[in-house]
């Protein structure tokens, strides 16, 4: 009952948010395939915003530690 209460958000907003208001799937098969692609598709989403930050921190730390040349 806990897992379905976190996951059901995540579903209905990936339903709402990327054109999956219909599954066009048959049977259970096509409902178990369409939940996973979901799930893939949010994952992925998650990952692209993870290594976004990460390459943010890289090149701030880089800006930090390369000396500015004064140009006079």
């Amino acid at each position: 009952m806990k897992r379905g209460a976190a996951v059901e958000p995540v579903m209905g907003h990936v339903k709402a948010e990327h054109r999956m208001d219909r599954n066009f799937l048959k049977g259970r098969v096509g409902d178990r395939i369409s939940a996973a692609v979901a799930a893939a598709g949010h994952n992925f989403g998650l990952l692209l915003r993870w290594l976004a930050e990460l390459l943010r921190a890289i090149i701030r730390t880089f800006a930090e530690t390369v000396p500015s040349q004064n140009i006079a």
